[in-house]
């Protein structure tokens, strides 16, 4: 099993959350509260009230996760590809993949990666939701101190399953998704690459920039509901499962709640991806 996969994951994964974050944060906000107008205005008043450190809150806890996560999701991948296919990663471009396996190795990293990321991505959310400005006097102070005040409040209010709340919604979004997310970047660069030779950096960027925001069209919907769980309580919250969060916001807000966060998802989606697949290729050749 190689493991230079799972290290590029690592490193290629830290680069895309530094880059994406304060994206993450409005995405958030506008997905789980009603007083925001829209993108902008959910920007102007993180600013006013939070200063630019509001749009990195709940950062410091996925720098860590989210490289561990985003190695699961490329080193699953890569090794299912090896297990179906018998190539390697430098084989692959004088080989064509079939699509279908390409698929099925996305989906299976998407399972895997939902529940290592479950506890980290609530505790994230719950985080950016904060809008207490930091370090304010005599103003109210937020509800968790930080990542680690934040899982042990979870966990002594809710439980283990505290910390998995929203883990089904995770999963509902992630595995077509990312199955989807590999076969289209997998798609352009075979698309504009000649036979035999490796993706120029120009291609890999606009492979995974497009592919970022194909995912996002395809998982917006779940991130809404995963989102809005994961914010409830597990005892006296609202919301009984993924069928009643998604009948119950569709009974109040209609179906654009469904899109909430679409358009910066894929703003955000294709600068993210773009660095993510070029780092993550950059190393991979530089280590061979």
């Amino acid at each position: 099993m190689p493991v230079e996969e799972f290290a590029a994951g690592w490193i290629s994964g830290a680069l895309g959350l530094v880059l994406g974050h304060p994206f993450d944060t409005v995405k958030v906000r506008l997905q789980t509260q009603n007083k925001y107008q829209g993108i902008v205005d959910c920007m102007v008043k993180t600013y006013r009230h939070e200063s630019v450190l509001g749009f990195f809150k709940g950062m410091s806890f996925p720098m860590f996760s989210i490289a561990v996560v985003n190695s699961v999701l490329f080193g699953v991948y890569s090794n299912v590809l090896l297990a179906l296919t018998a190539t390697s990663h430098q084989e692959r471009r004088a080989q064509p993949l079939n699509y279908t396996h390409v698929f099925i190795a996305g989906c299976t990293a998407g399972v895997l990666q939902s529940y290592c990321l479950a506890p980290f991505d609530l505790i994230k959310v719950r985080l950016q939701n904060q809008t207490e400005p930091r370090g304010q006097r005599g103003g109210p102070r937020p509800r968790y101190r930080g990542p680690v005040h934040c899982a042990a409040t979870v966990f002594r209010e809710d439980g283990l399953r505290g910390l998995f709340r929203g883990s089904f919604a995770l999963v509902l979004r992630d595995t077509p998704t990312l199955g989807m997310y590999f076969v289209t970047y997998e798609g352009l660069c075979r698309q504009y690459t000649p036979d035999g030779q490796n993706p120029s950096s120009g291609t890999v960027l606009v492979a995974g920039g497009f592919a970022g925001i194909a995912s996002w069209i395809t998982a917006t919907p779940f991130d809404v509901i995963k989102s809005r769980m994961q914010m409830d309580g597990l005892r006296q919250g609202k919301y009984k499962g993924v069928l009643d969060c998604m009948a119950s916001s569709f009974r109040q807000e209609g179906i654009g709640v469904f899109f909430r966060g679409l358009t910066i998802n894929s703003a955000r989606a294709f600068p993210v991806n773009a660095v993510t697949f070029l780092s993550y290729e950059y190393l991979l050749h530089a280590w061979e």
